[in-house]
C-alpha cells in the first residue's frame, strides 16, 4: 500500500514538473514586450510593443477585427508577434477604444473612424526614434478588411499588407455566414427558413434607419434583440463594401499577403479571393491555409475544450500548418 502512494506521488509530481515545463516553454516568446500608450484625438489608446532581439527592420501594425479585442487579443496575437519578430521585425497592437485602458468606445466608430485610428497610430509612431517605421507592414483581420484599404489608399507610409479573412461586402458577408452555421448545425427546412426571414427582416429595418426602438419592437417574443450601442454599430457600418477602396489602394502597388482558411464559416473566401485578383492583380498573393476564419486550426474552433486546451499548453499550435511560416517568410521577403 505504502509503495501504490509512493508511485503515485512519483508520477503526479512529475506530471506537474512536465506540465510546469510545458508552460514555460510553451509561453517563452521571442520577444520582448512593453505597453505603450498612444495619444490620439480624444484620449490614449493603450498598445502592446514587441521587440526583436537586436535592431528592428520594419513595424507590423495590427488592426483588430470586430468586437472588444485588448492590444494582444488575451494573448492570441503573441504568436504573430513571435513570427515578425523572427523575421526582424516590431509589433504594435492597441486596445480598441473602452477596452481596458483605452479611451472612447469602439461601438461608436464608423470603418472611417477606424482607418483615421489606424492613421493618427501610424502618425504617432513616425515621431518615436526607437519604432522602425522604415518598413510599415498593416496586419488586419476580418472586420479590418474594410479599414486596411482605407489607410492605404490615403498614406504613402504603408509598404505593404497582410490581411487575414477579410470580406468584402458587408450585407453579403452576413448572410454568406447565417447560410454557412444552419449548413454547420444540419438545421432543417423550417428552421433555415425561419433563420432567413428573421435575417430579411432585420435587413429592411437596416434599409429603412431604423433607430433601436423600433428594433425591439419588431423583435418576436423569445427572440434575443441586438444591444442599443451594438444596434447603432451595425447601422452605421451595414453597408460597408471594400470594393472602391481596393480599387483606388491598387494605384500604389502595395504587396498584399491575403491568408484565407478554407473551413471559414464567417466570410465567403472564393468570393474574397477573386475580388482581391480582379483589383490587386499581381500585386496579392493569396494564402489557403486548411484553416477556420481566425486562421485557428478547425478542431480547435469547433471545440471549445480543446481550444482552451491548446491556448493555455501550447498557444503557437492553435493556428493551422503553414500560417506562422508564411507570413514570416513575407515579411522577410520584403526590401
Amino acid at each position: 500500500m505504502k509503495k501504490t502512494i509512493v508511485w503515485v506521488l512519483a508520477a503526479s509530481t512529475v506530471l506537474v514538473l512536465a506540465l510546469g515545463l510545458l508552460l514555460l516553454v510553451g509561453h517563452d516568446h521571442r520577444f520582448a514586450e512593453e505597453r505603450v500608450s498612444v495619444p490620439v484625438p480624444g484620449g490614449t489608446l493603450d498598445a502592446a510593443l514587441a521587440r526583436p532581439p537586436g535592431t528592428a527592420r520594419g513595424l507590423v501594425v495590427f488592426v483588430h477585427g470586430d468586437g472588444p479585442v485588448e492590444a494582444t487579443h488575451e494573448g492570441l496575437y503573441r504568436p504573430w508577434f513571435e513570427a515578425a519578430a523572427d523575421a526582424g521585425f516590431a509589433s504594435l497592437s492597441w486596445s480598441k477604444p473602452g477596452v481596458g485602458r483605452s479611451s472612447g468606445d469602439w461601438l461608436d466608430q464608423t470603418m472611417d473612424d477606424r482607418a483615421a485610428e489606424v492613421g493618427h497610430v501610424l502618425d504617432w509612431a513616425a515621431t518615436r526614434p526607437d519604432l522602425p517605421t522604415g518598413t510599415v507592414v498593416l496586419w488586419g483581420a476580418s472586420q479590418a478588411g474594410w479599414v486596411l484599404p482605407k489607410v492605404v489608399r490615403s498614406r504613402a507610409d504603408v509598404d505593404a499588407v497582410v490581411a487575414v479573412s477579410p470580406a468584402v461586402n458587408w450585407l453579403r458577408q452576413g448572410r454568406f455566414n447565417l447560410l454557412a452555421e444552419l449548413d454547420h448545425e444540419g438545421a432543417d427546412a423550417t428552421t433555415r427558413r425561419e433563420a432567413i426571414a428573421a435575417s430579411d427582416r432585420t435587413r429592411a429595418l437596416l434599409d429603412a434607419g431604423a433607430d433601436h426602438a423600433r428594433h425591439l419592437a419588431a423583435t418576436p417574443p423569445g427572440a434575443d434583440p441586438v444591444g442599443a450601442d451594438r444596434w447603432g454599430f451595425v447601422l452605421r457600418n451595414f453597408r460597408a463594401d471594400a470594393t472602391a477602396d481596393l480599387q483606388a489602394s491598387a494605384a500604389r502597388h502595395v504587396p498584399v499577403l491575403l491568408a484565407l482558411g478554407t473551413r471559414d464559416r464567417n466570410v465567403d473566401v472564393a468570393e474574397t479571393e477573386a475580388t482581391y485578383r480582379r483589383i490587386l492583380g499581381e500585386d496579392v498573393i493569396v494564402a489557403r491555409f486548411d484553416a477556420a476564419h481566425s486562421m485557428a486550426r478547425p478542431v480547435v474552433e469547433d471545440s471549445d475544450a480543446v481550444g482552451l486546451l491548446t491556448a493555455v499548453l501550447w498557444p503557437r499550435a492553435l493556428l493551422a500548418p503553414g500560417v506562422l511560416s508564411t507570413f514570416r517568410d513575407f515579411l522577410r521577403a520584403l526590401p
